[in-house]
């Protein structure tokens, strides 16, 4: 069976970045606080054992990916999480569903097969 799925370099590229940066659990925990509302890079700082350095590269990496908005008021800048990543995952999985969904009926089938053999030999047992 051969499958084409086609996907743009552009967008092939996004998805890279949107999985890497779903990738570490320090991001993951990031966009979970950022889920709950806003907040500031010294808020999202403040659970983690790192640097505000290093707190501040993974929401570049999180802002390149586009799950975080920044804001601005006065010389606040707050961070915003941006579901947008998740809808283009979502979009992109959505294309292999038939495709598995036919491998898990072929299998559920394949597996009836196999008990109805085994039950159709003890029975002539």
């Amino acid at each position: 069976m051969s499958i084409e799925l086609a996907i743009d370099p552009e967008q092939n590229e996004q998805l890279s970045q949107t999985f890497a940066a779903l990738a570490n659990p320090t991001r993951l925990a990031i966009l979970a606080r950022l889920g709950q509302g806003e907040a500031s890079v010294n808020e999202l700082a403040e659970p983690f054992d790192m640097t505000l350095p290093a707190i501040s590269r993974h929401i570049a990496v999180l802002e390149k990916a586009g799950f975080i908005a920044r804001g601005q008021r006065a010389q606040f800048r707050p961070c915003s999480l941006d579901a947008r990543p998740l809808e283009e995952i979502a979009a992109w999985t959505e294309q292999y569903r038939s495709i598995w969904e036919g491998r898990f009926d072929r299998l559920d089938a394949r597996l009836h097969e196999l008990t109805n053999e085994k039950t159709q030999a003890k029975d002539n047992e």
